[in-house]
């Protein structure tokens, strides 16, 4: 396997989330063209709607998004085929997103239905034991049908330390809690932000100057906030994520390496809307179509951005401008079901 390629993960729903995937797929991509070849179906496993990896092995974490929610872990072989390692039990229903720490010591894992965040720790070879902990949180929000409880969305643990930010759509706070790496175990929540009554935190975003963005999946908005001394970090500011009519439910925040474009994923009007951003404010660029149905996922992989249309079945292409940051369309959007995830895969990062 030559370094002139790249691979990437991709994951989906499966029948029994009324998708049509079979499991884990993989794709080909050329870093010089951005080109994506499916190369087909690297694993076999329930709706793996979310995947991470581990910080420094080949090992690749994936949810089963089910009523009984599981973690699968597999090894990843240099020729990118995954072979099953162990799956645990997270102890709650639907988790929908999952992060290894940065010591590489603790998986987490979000249960959206039952809002509530498993850890599971990890041992020398990347593999997750049974919980040692299941922290759940506590709080409700003014949309009756998506608000009545608390639902986890995203785990998100410090590069640099024990904190772990935990965006709950049920009742519009971001916490944050305290991983114990000795014990497994997370400390009382605190809300890191209040955001406002019915937004509903789905994905967050932290700049590298410090601010924390968060996609507002019930209000249609990007909102931005940062650091006033106390626990709770103040609001700087908040836009609509779509400038078109109709319902909007943006789904994921991707932001380029220099910090100066910020890009949020539209479900509704299916766009990618593209924002610039200088620390302060985020002002829109460009609102560009996606190319398919409820894109529910992106990543920025060099100058190309990969969006997963999960209802129309495809992943599409685009190329960043370098310049102005503006999206444009590449190619044909090339056929995957039902898909939610991407995960990149560069062999050569990972120490063997």
């Amino acid at each position: 396997m030559g370094s002139s390629h790249e691979y990437v993960f991709v994951g989906c729903y499966t029948g029994d989330k009324g998708g049509e995937g079979d499991g884990i797929t993989l794709l080909r991509r050329d870093p010089s063209t951005g080109d994506l070849t499916r190369l087909g179906l690297a694993a076999r496993t329930p709706s793996p709607s979310f995947l991470a990896q581990h910080p420094t092995l080949p090992v690749l974490y994936a949810v089963n998004e089910l009523d009984q929610g599981t973690v699968t872990a597999f090894s990843v072989a240099p020729d990118c085929s995954l072979i099953p390692l162990t799956t645990r039990s997270t102890g709650g229903s639907d988790p929908c997103h999952l992060a290894a720490t940065a010591d590489g010591r603790h998986l987490l894992v979000a249960n959206y239905a039952s809002g509530s965040v498993a850890v599971h720790p990890l041992d020398a070879e990347g593999v997750p034991g049974d919980r040692s902990d299941l922290l759940t949180l506590t709080g409700s929000g003014p949309d009756a049908e998506r608000q009545a409880g608390p639902h986890a969305h995203q785990v998100v643990p410090d590069r640099n330390g024990a904190d772990v930010l935990i965006s709950d759509l049920g009742s519009d706070r971001v916490w944050r809690s305290r991983l114990d790496p000795n014990t497994g175990r997370l400390g009382a929540p605190e809300p890191a932000v209040r955001a406002k009554a019915g937004t509903g935190p789905r994905h967050l975003r932290l700049s590298g100057d410090g601010a924390l963005l968060l996609a507002g999946e019930l209000t249609g908005t990007l909102s931005w906030y940062r650091p006033a001394g106390g626990p709770t970090l103040e609001s700087w500011g908040e836009t609509a994520s779509s400038t078109l009519p109709g319902p909007v439910y943006p789904s994921e925040i991707a932001m380029g390496p220099d910090g100066r474009f910020v890009y949020v994923a539209n479900r509704g009007p299916d766009t990618v809307s593209a924002f610039a951003w200088d620390g302060e404010s985020a002002t829109l660029i460009a609102e560009v179509p996606t190319g398919g149905v409820w894109p529910r996922h992106m990543v920025l992989l060099g100058d190309h951005l990969y969006v997963t249309n999960q209802r129309s079945h495809n992943v599409t292409v685009f190329r960043i401008d370098p310049d102005t940051g503006i999206p444009g369309r590449q190619g044909e959007p090339t056929g995957e079901p039902t898909p939610t995830c991407l995960l990149r895969w560069n062999p050569p990062m990972i120490r063997s």
